[in-house]
């Protein structure tokens, strides 16, 4: 039993780790010393640990007079000498001394270059060194794509959590890269992060209860833009917040990041744009954070009005929206740098190699200028003859990604058009007429299916959906309408089966570039696709042309286990 209560600020050993008292708390329930002589209050006591490897703010509470082998140190006590370190011992305890005292007082020493698993490259410490001299940390970090904004932010990060300055993070990014921004964080800086999503929900609903919040959860978390936005996740954040909802210093989370941040910047033209889902989302709860990154390769879209409503999410004591963003203020919170800016290496070579962007013209066949002229025409029609605003919204969604699919490829656009026509048949089979249903029901789901999806099957079952209900709200099909379905259908179909002018381009540069004179070179290339029916249908084409013999063709998609991309990266 521990005797000797200890007071604020004093040092502890307890469970074979140091701590520093933060705060004493007596028990409440009164004690009989007539009954039981031996029995004396307990008291509770709150500790923060003060070892190196302490690197994450831990903290712990105990019953002091019940917590076996714990000692209380004066702050002028020293360790019992029991001999003599070797100089080489003593020497690294000097210095991680040291390195402990000025870690959290000197700006200019910098720790987590020094604990993180990476090479780092001398301009990605900007940001860093920015953050420090920051009271409340706001940064636009908008380097060019490849300079390592991820590892930018890990740097700050975790320099910020082990200055104390940081407990919480949250990272709000693109649902396609949250495995990828956890793993970094685990991998590179030894930062355990989770993710947010309907699957984590339902997990800690059947360990912990009905009523669990998974935002207090653990104090660091990932989460997609687009499951943020959603109504429920919302309301969740909203419950951790104080209860009139206005912010309050200390702030209730420390740090927030948004990666690819162009994507919740208001869009739209006119003296204020227009705030989406996203924006909206991101808005409501900021002013909760004390620290704040966005990064983003593209920060300005041409709109002024777009990125003066980034800015002021950014910091809104420096920029508002309406006003034109003073300079010398923007260079104080943006990180820009362009890869033809950087200076070479020591030796004079290039950091990375030149950028030449070289256009593949594609000549069109007949039957695929008449295609996209036929698909004109018939959005032309669609358009002219519209009865009402519900059907114009659903005409323009549908219209629209024919459009997109058709220039993807055929088979993409097959697979559209073969659901809108089923959908239309269907639609008029039941009642005859166009029903009338919620426009807003329909904006809602049209807007679902422009988050980001990291399954693919996923986005196309959610926009197969979509399609069917937009498709309810067009009347029947005219005569004209009907032959240039069905003409569309035919071409779709036929060029399905074989190689269009644009595949060919393609498959003559490959085999010019990577497999010349019929031998396989030592180049790789990437090939993105839009829709993963656009890819399916180019294996297929790729294997035709011999292009894909053994395992030298691999492709990556949405939905596919961690373990299975990165074996294939």
């Amino acid at each position: 039993m521990n005797q000797s209560v200890p007071l604020p600020g004093q040092l502890v050993r307890v469970r074979h780790r140091h701590f520093v008292v933060n705060e004493v708390q007596a028990s409440a329930l009164p004690v009989n010393p007539l009954k039981d002589p031996l029995k004396k209050p307990q008291n509770l006591v709150w500790l923060s640990s003060v070892e190196d490897d302490a690197t994450e703010s831990e903290e712990l509470q105990v019953i002091w007079e019940i917590e076996p082998g714990a000692v209380v140190r004066d702050r002028i006590d020293l360790p019992e000498p029991i001999g003599f370190d070797s100089p080489a011992r003593m020497d690294a305890f000097l210095d991680a001394v040291r390195w402990g005292a000025v870690s959290s007082a000197d700006a200019r020493s910098l720790q987590s270059p020094f604990r993180s698993g990476i090479e780092i490259e001398d301009y990605q410490l900007d940001p860093l060194v920015r953050a420090l001299q920051m009271p409340r940390v706001s940064l636009l970090v908008a380097d060019d794509v490849g300079l390592g904004k991820t590892i930018e932010t890990g740097l700050v990060v975790q320099e910020l959590i082990i200055r104390q300055r940081v407990h919480s993070v949250l990272i709000v990014c693109p649902a396609s890269i949250q495995i990828q921004w956890r793993d970094q964080m685990r991998d590179k800086f030894g930062l355990e992060f989770r993710i947010v999503d309907s699957k984590l929900i339902a997990d800690l609903r059947r360990r912990r209860g009905l009523h669990v919040n998974p935002w207090t959860h653990f104090p660091r978390l990932i989460t997609s833009i687009d499951f943020l936005k959603r109504e429920r996740p919302l309301r969740r954040f909203r419950e951790t917040l104080p209860p009139d909802d206005a912010p309050k210093y200390p702030r209730r989370y420390d740090m927030l990041v948004i990666d690819e941040a162009h994507n919740i910047a208001p869009s739209g033209r006119g003296v204020y744009a227009t705030d989406s889902q996203r924006t909206h989302a991101i808005r409501e709860i900021i002013p909760h954070f004390e620290h704040r990154i966005f990064l983003t390769a593209t920060p300005h879209n041409g709109y002024p009005e777009s990125f003066r409503s980034l800015l002021e999410l950014v910091d809104n004591r420096r920029f508002s929206r309406g006003i034109e963003p003073d300079e010398k203020q923007l260079r104080a919170i943006m990180v820009r740098r362009m890869k033809s800016e950087l200076p070479e290496r020591w030796d004079g070579t290039p950091r990375f190699p030149k950028r030449l962007v070289e256009p593949l013209e594609v000549d069109y066949s007949p039957e695929e200028r008449v295609a996209h002229e036929n698909l004109k025409r018939y959005t032309q029609l669609r358009g002219r003859n519209c009865a009402s605003e519900s059907e114009k919204f659903a005409s323009d969604f549908v219209l629209k990604l024919l459009k997109k699919r058709l220039f993807s490829s055929p088979a993409a656009f097959l697979a559209t058009l073969e659901k809108h026509e089923r959908s239309l048949i269907q639609a008029v089979r039941k009642s005859g007429k166009p029903p009338t249903q919620s426009l807003g029901l329909l904006r809602r789901r049209v807007e679902g299916i422009e988050d980001d999806y990291a399954d693919d099957d996923q986005y196309e079952e959610s926009s197969n959906e979509v399609i069917e209900i937009a498709s309810r709200f067009f009347r029947e099909l005219t005569s004209e309408e009907r032959s240039l379905l069905n003409e569309l259908k035919r071409f779709a179909r036929h060029f399905s089966d074989i190689t269009d002018a644009k595949a060919k381009c393609l498959v003559k540069w490959l085999q010019r570039n990577i497999k010349p004179d019929n031998r396989w070179g030592d180049e790789r290339v990437l090939i993105f696709t839009e829709y993963r029916a656009t890819q399916k249908w180019l294996q297929g084409i790729l294997a035709a042309h011999a292009l894909a013999t053994g395992e030298r063709l691999q492709t990556i998609f949405g939905g596919m286990s961690t373990e299975e991309t990165e074996k294939i990266k």
